[in-house]
């Protein structure tokens, strides 16, 4: 197993490091792991990219460490990843709570390693309500999702899987392989990192952040997110970081980097090598 030891704690992350060529960096969504990634890893790895994902800690193979679970810890040790492994020219790419990783990165990190960066149903700007933010989602609501995973975070994770893959649409077609991954995954992490993770997704604010983005961005979200209302995230994002383009997926949920992965995987090697509508989108760096 390919394993990172962070300096600060010791905490152990597992991650997949695969191919060779520009590297592609996924920080996954919440409360999954890096095999959530796996239809876009055998896509780039097929296509001569080097393809990277961890398990966040807390969650998958990963140290399920008491203390770090908030968004300062996760951009740092996807920082010293990306040190150790000598990474340039990166992709960075987020998806959900991924997405606020990501970005908290370049705020901490800067993007002297970074080439591009895909935010796909990413958390920021901010979800929760806030006398600033008086559309965002009520307090009352992220106590009600606690209160569920320490009740019984198995029938939890079961239910929540249904809206973030959107199956409880009129014509949706249910995975249940993938429903059942989703539980498998969720289980596999700490349920103190589920459950704190909340937090770290919700209540931070990544306004500032978000102004210090200066490489070619790319914002994937779907209209139909019950998860993460793309009013509170999507649309704003896009206004706040300079030169973004938004990329609205019609009809797609929250999980759209499974249900919605040909069509998603077309638009990112758009993106990545800027062709079509992304030609503008900024210079494709040198090969690795």
């Amino acid at each position: 197993m390919s394993i990172l030891t962070t300096v600060d704690d010791g905490a152990h992350i597992f991650y997949k490091d695969w191919g060779d060529g520009q590297p592609i960096v996924f920080s996954h969504g919440w409360p999954l792991g890096a095999d959530a990634w796996d239809p876009q890893m055998m896509f780039f790895g097929e296509r001569g990219y080097r393809v990277i994902a961890h398990d966040r800690r807390g969650h998958g193979r990963s140290s399920q460490t008491w203390a770090g679970n908030d968004m300062d810890t996760y951009a740092d040790d996807l920082g010293e990843l990306l040190e150790v492994l000598g990474i340039r020219q990166a992709i960075l790419v987020g998806h959900s709570t991924g997405g606020g990783e990501v970005v908290r990165y370049v705020a901490r990190h800067g993007t002297d390693r970074i080439a591009r960066l895909v935010l796909i149903s990413a958390v920021p700007p901010l979800l929760a309500r806030t006398p600033d933010n008086p559309d965002g989602l009520p307090m009352e609501a992220l106590d009600a999702l606690r209160a569920s995973i320490k009740r019984d975070r198995s029938q939890f994770l079961r239910d929540f899987a249904i809206p973030f893959y959107g199956y409880n649409r009129k014509g949706a077609k249910t995975s249940q392989g993938l429903l059942d991954a989703f539980w498998r995954l969720g289980m596999q992490a700490g349920i103190n990192a589920v459950h704190d993770c909340i937090k770290a997704f919700t209540e931070t604010d990544f306004h500032a952040d978000l102004a210090k983005i200066d490489v070619p961005t790319l914002v994937v979200h779907g209209d139909d997110d019950q998860i993460v209302p793309i009013g509170l995230s999507a649309l704003e994002t896009a206004r706040l970081v300079r030169g973004a383009t938004l990329k609205v997926l019609a009809g797609a949920p929250h999980g759209l980097p499974a249900t919605r992965h040909e069509e998603l995987n077309a638009e990112l090697l758009a993106f990545f090598r800027a062709e079509g509508p992304y030609a503008g989108a900024g210079a494709p760096p040198p090969a690795a």
